[in-house]
């Protein structure tokens, strides 16, 4: 595995459409074609994630017909291929459209699929109606109970009655959909009630669920799996052990890790899907010094800046609210102790985790730490804790639940709610990141990088994800804003007094959002800021809505937009910081592709990309425009730096054809360094005989001035420009803030 290119298939842009790009992502220098899920998921499914039939490729992107086109292309290119799979859970959103789960429905604990679902208890608790008295809504139609569009199985021998007394014989029911944060028997993904969690430690549910994917891989199709949420899985090291043995081939984990934590030592897998790799990618183009001015721009807008004291208070929420029956579950296994104070330990507990989770018996320090915390926090539950601790440790079904859900109430309390809530810089605000952490040195990035080398040199790295908060190339011009903080602090204080959003942290987070991906039409700013109020949950949220205040967020664009002295400052200000977060995302760009690891590029951010968080990162890509601005690099076309990001398209070009060309260049790592006025200014590296050179805090570097990168014996050539440089960065960095050094080119 060299590289590879995340495609979001789609109906409308399936195999047919994704192998008519294989030509264009073999001359980009792509090595491996990597897929969104491509079994098949709910009818009309934009993302694949909600798979209901496991055992068959999606009819809607082509079926196995056009699956197999798709692989015959891409073998006639070289091209490997990466395939998402998604173990943890399917989709029961349409019952009818998943036999297994309209089995479990009709025939209860006595279907043969009973056992393939994590389900607690019968009758199955549906979370459907829009309120309880709605049953009388329900009809019989045949040997199916019908509420509005929505269809259900009738068991054999009880559709006998009016509606209600059918149902009421049911091995499901029907309840408003309000219950299903507190009374949900069913395990799901995170607070998604459409999706059932399933049971893939069960071999059989394992067989069944996988054997078609490994199939593909057995017949040489398929040479790398990509595994969605793991921290989901009753077993995950158990789990990806079995996957491992039966696959034989490239796997990489959806694994969330904090700042110093590592994978699993037992785990057979290359390494994570790389969301560590950019927080310390993005990081390093962060200014450190910057984070006081930016507490106080935060704390005089009355944005909290207390970060831990934010998360404990979103992920108490969580436990509270969302994921409270998940809570009562797993308090339903703690004994000898009331189970009241059982289910206020456990939450405690989970809140306290200083990591998505653990695996007992690895990661044991981490549930250590944990409990310490929820002790120090909540000394009354003392007894409580000392219970759970013992009985965790005996590794039984309460150790299960508790691990399996920790890492859900951690991902919901701080991704899904904290990131909206503390938006002191929310360049820093991204999955895997940590926002009380203002940035990463450069002494902190070469550890990172030399460990990953040393480590999980084939582990996946990326900038842009369809789970990223916000693109690369946002974040970069984000970063920028470190660089002016008082500029900044100032412009907001003013544009907040004329036009601001009347809650403090989404005010903050609208004009950080609004500089950094200018320019951005109303609509699609509106639909991001009405998520993040929503995912934030002060003012309003997806289940209690504040329609007034949702309406105000709505219209704030057009306000800003349609005020033209406000406008012009914005637009003004938008354009000085542009060429520094170009800067920015080239450099970036370049550690990532040339720097440890197998490297992802997300669909379309080989040019500028300016997205937010899913859907908006998911849209149409131009893939003709950019096929033919390859064509053009490859006449020897230096592109300048500007707006149409062909300069980036030419880096990315540059380094993944090189790694198909000559991957021996692409081993070891150790950090170069700079001499002179401006060597702070430079982060470097090299590899094999490869050197890579980025531009960092931009907006003060004077000029490069007297300083010289140290550079190794011998001849280095530029593969960005052709140029050879004796280490004189004044020279080597006059047209573009990146370099590429090759020796002996």
């Amino acid at each position: 595995m060299r590289s590879t290119y995340r495609v979001q298939l789609r109906p409308g842009f399936g195999f047919a459409e994704a192998a008519a790009i294989v030509d264009y992502l073999s001359d980009l220098g792509v090595g491996a074609f990597y897929t969104s899920p491509i079994l098949t998921p709910t009818p009309g499914s934009t993302h694949g994630y909600d798979v209901v039939d496991p055992t068959r490729a999606n009819p809607e992107l082509g079926g196995e017909a056009g699956r197999r086109a798709l692989v015959d292309r891409l073998r006639a290119a070289g091209l490997d291929l990466v395939v998402d799979v998604v173990p943890n859970h399917m989709a029961v959103e349409v019952p009818s459209a998943n036999k297994w789960w309209w089995d479990v429905l009709a025939h209860g604990p006595e279907s043969r699929y009973a056992g393939y679902f994590d389900i607690e208890s019968f009758p199955v608790l549906l979370p459907v109606l829009g309120s309880d008295e709605d049953v009388s809504e329900l009809r019989v139609d045949g040997d199916v109970l019908r509420y509005y569009d929505h269809t259900f199985p009738i068991a054999p021998g009880t559709g006998e009655g009016d509606a209600a007394e059918v149902h009421d014989r049911q091995h499901y029911r029907l309840i408003d959909w309000r219950r299903a944060g507190q009374e949900l028997n069913y395990r799901r993904f995170f607070d998604v009630t459409t999706l059932a969690g399933v049971r893939v430690e069960v071999p059989e549910v394992f067989d069944a669920t996988h054997g078609e994917v490994l199939r593909w891989v057995s017949e040489g199709d398929v040479q790398g799996l990509r595994i969605d949420h793991p921290d989901g899985l009753a077993d995950p090291g158990g789990y990806v052990r079995r996957l491992a043995e039966r696959a034989r081939c490239w796997i990489v984990v959806e694994k969330i890790l904090e700042p110093g934590e590592d994978l699993p030592a037992s785990w057979p897998v290359a390494g994570t899907t790389g969301y560590d790799a950019l927080r310390e990618v993005c990081g390093v183009f962060v200014d450190q010094s910057a984070e006081d001015a930016f507490t106080k721009l935060a704390d005089s807008l009355e944005v909290p800046t207390d970060y831990a004291a934010v998360l404990d208070e979103s992920r108490r929420l969580i436990t509270s609210q969302s994921l409270a029956a998940e809570v009562r579950r797993i308090a339903s296994h703690v004994s000898d102790v009331d189970p009241a104070v059982a289910r206020e330990a456990v939450a405690e507990l989970m809140v306290s985790f200083p990591v998505y989770r653990s695996y007992l018996p690895e990661g044991v320090e981490y549930l250590t730490a944990a409990l310490a915390r929820a002790r120090s926090q909540r000394p009354d539950l003392g007894e409580a804790l000392a219970a759970i601790d013992t009985q965790l440790r005996a590794r039984g079904e309460l150790a299960t639940r508790l691990q399996q859900t920790s890492g859900m109430v951690v991902a919901k309390g701080t991704e899904d709610t904290a990131f909206y809530r503390y938006t002191r810089f929310a360049a820093l605000n991204e999955v895997g990141g940590d926002p009380s952490h203002f940035g990463v040195s450069v002494a902190e990035f070469h550890t990172a990088q030399a460990h990953r080398e040393a480590n999980h040199p084939l582990a996946m790295t990326a900038l842009s994800t369809h789970d990223t908060k916000r693109s690369e190339d946002v974040r970069a011009r984000m970063a920028v804003l470190a660089e002016l903080p008082d500029e900044f602090g100032d412009a907001v204080r003013r544009w907040t007094a004329q036009r601001g959003i009347p809650e403090p942290s989404l005010n903050l987070l609208a004009w950080q959002t609004l500089l950094g991906a200018w320019p951005i039409n109303p609509d699609r700013l509106s639909a991001y800021l009405d998520k993040a109020a929503k995912e934030s949950k002060i003012r309003t949220s997806w289940t209690e809505h504040d329609e007034e205040f949702e309406e105000t967020v709505r219209a704030w664009p057009r306000a800003v937009l349609g005020d033209p002295g406000l406008l012009a400052e914005v637009k003004a200000f938008a354009a000085r910081i542009t060429p520094f977060g170009w800067s920015n995302s080239l450099g970036q760009k370049l550690l990532q592709l040339a720097g440890p690891g197998i490297p992802d590029v997300y669909q379309g951010t080989e040019l500028w990309d300016l997205s937010l968080v899913d859907p908006d990162n998911r849209r149409p890509v131009d893939f003709a425009d950019r096929a033919d601005l390859v064509s053009k690099l490859a006449t020897g076309w230096p592109p300048p730096i500007d707006e149409t990001g062909a300069v980036k398209l030419h880096l990315v070009r540059t380094v993944l054809r090189l790694r198909r060309e000559r991957p021996s260049l692409f081993t070891g790592y150790a950090p170069v360094y700079a001499s002179g006025s401006a060597a702070h200014h430079v982060v470097a590296f090299e590899r094999s005989g490869l050197i890579a050179v980025a531009t960092r805090l931009p907006v003060a570097l004077p000029g490069w001035g007297d300083t010289v990168l140290d550079l190794p014996d011998g001849e280095w050539v530029d593969q960005l420009t052709g140029r050879a440089t004796d280490g004189r960065l004044a020279d080597t960095l006059a047209d573009y803030p990146v370099a590429l050094l090759v020796r002996g080119a």
